[in-house]
């Protein structure tokens, strides 16, 4: 995996040409200058419905008569992702928690660049800030939340970005959050903010599980608006569950000096009845279509380390 030193090295390389490109069907996203040929040849999972409604959340319960599973969840998901194919040059890391037995595994350990998945954290910081000032958002800084959660438009992250304090108001909020490698771009470069996949596992409790920093109905929030990304976004995690109880985020940045991309996916997903919180982050893919493949085969492992581990006599639903 790349270590945070390199990876921030890299990222600063990329920083002084960045520029966030409108929008096309697909939606937003954070890109350099230049032009790159994207291959037909792997697709997005089919498998989402276009409905993104909240499904009910798993609590810290228990089933009766269940024994609890001793499995070494790490070892499981690193076999799990070794029948992952991974271009060459190309990493990827990616954590999961079921919600319901609070039981998590994690692949991998290196930084990366957040691209529009840091959008999630502006917008928790944004939550909080307003939360210690005892306000409610605006009409203005709900509608550039809107746009910046469910099309990914980066004017909106922006305006919001500058309204938190930038990085400075973006660190102060992940510490509380109990977010220890992330470290929030510089300037108005918001989207080569640098995290690993704990922090964003540990960035989706805040706005998933109970215990947390944001309140409910900041929770609810958040959550309401990653449940309604718009169609053409709709891939990622959300291949590792059902057609229904979806909530996710994307981002992909495209690197001018390399041509290669940054794919991640960060969300909640039902699967076997069950609400998981998946996490996925990626680098050196050749095309944005060979990511979201790697990202999706990534999540999928993920999940099934959990779900393929009862008999499905056990298994809730």
């Amino acid at each position: 995996m790349d270590r945070p030193g390199v990876r921030r090295a890299l990222i600063g390389a990329c920083a002084a040409s960045a520029v966030a490109l409108g929008g096309t069907a697909g939606g937003t996203a954070w890109a350099l200058p230049g032009t790159w040929a994207l291959s037909p040849a792997v697709t997005p999972s089919a498998s989402v419905a276009a409905s993104g409604e909240e499904t009910g959340m798993g609590g810290e319960t228990g089933m009766e008569g269940v024994t609890r599973s001793t499995v070494d969840h790490d070892a499981a998901l690193a076999r799990a992702m070794g029948t992952v194919p991974v271009e060459d040059g190309a990493e990827v890391s990616v954590a999961v928690l079921d919600l319901a037995s609070g039981r998590s595994a994690a692949y991998g350990d290196g930084a990366f660049g957040t691209a529009s998945i840091v959008k999630v954290d502006i917008l928790a910081a944004l939550l909080l800030q307003a939360q210690d000032a005892g306000r409610e958002l605006t009409a203005r800084e709900k509608s550039y939340a809107t746009a910046m959660i469910e099309r990914s438009d980066n004017d909106s992250a922006s305006a919001l970005w500058r309204a938190i304090g930038a990085e400075e108001g973006l660190d102060a909020a992940n510490e509380r959050f109990g977010l220890t490698g992330t470290e929030g771009g510089h300037r108005m470069e918001w989207g080569l903010t640098s995290t690993t996949v704990a922090d964003q596992l540990a960035l989706l409790r805040q706005v998933f599980a109970a215990e947390s920093e944001l309140s409910a109905a900041s929770r609810a929030y958040v959550q309401e608006l990653m449940g309604r990304v718009t169609r053409g976004q709709r891939w990622g995690v959300s291949a590792a569950g059902g057609a229904s109880g979806w909530a996710l985020k994307n981002g992909w940045l495209p690197h001018k000096e390399t041509g290669l991309w940054d794919v991640h996916s960060i969300g909640r997903v039902t699967a076997d009845g069950r609400a998981f919180l998946v996490a996925v982050l990626s680098d050196g893919n050749t095309t944005k279509e060979r990511g979201i493949a790697l990202v999706e085969s990534a999540a999928r492992a993920a999940v099934s380390v959990f779900t393929a581990e009862a008999p499905a006599s056990a298994r809730p639903g």
